[in-house]
C-alpha cells in the first residue's frame, strides 16, 4: 500500500514508516500532522488517482526534526568588470515519518 502525496511543492511516494524532508515548516516536533492532499493511492488490487485530490484518504505523520538543509551558493560573477556577489541560502526542512495510510469508505 502506498500514496502519493504533495507536501509544499513537492510530491512524495509514502508508504508507512518511510521518512520524508518536506522543506517547509510543519506543526510542532513530537506532534502528529496530517497530509491532506493525497494524488494517488494504491493498495494490492487497485489504485484511485485524485482530480486533483482524493477526499477518501487520510495520510497522517508525525513530525521528528525541525532542520535547515545544507546550504546553497549561488555567486555571480562579470568579467572585466570587477564585480562580483556571492549568497547563501539554508532552506527550513521538517523530517516527518508517516505512521499511517487510511483510506475511508
Amino acid at each position: 500500500m502506498y500514496a502519493i502525496v504533495e507536501v509544499g511543492a513537492k510530491q512524495f511516494v509514502v508508504k508507512k514508516d518511510d521518512i520524508i524532508e518536506a522543506r517547509m515548516h510543519l506543526g510542532e516536533e513530537g506532534k502528529e500532522v496530517s497530509l491532506d492532499k493525497v494524488l494517488l493511492f494504491s493498495d494490492k488490487e487497485r489504485i484511485e488517482i485524485g482530480q486533483p485530490y482524493l477526499k477518501t484518504v487520510k495520510v497522517t505523520a508525525k513530525v521528528l526534526k525541525h532542520a535547515r538543509d545544507a546550504k546553497t551558493v549561488s555567486f555571480k560573477y562579470r568579467k572585466r568588470k570587477s564585480s562580483h556577489w556571492k549568497k547563501g541560502h539554508r532552506q527550513d526542512i521538517t523530517r516527518l515519518k508517516i505512521t499511517e495510510l487510511v483510506e475511508a469508505a
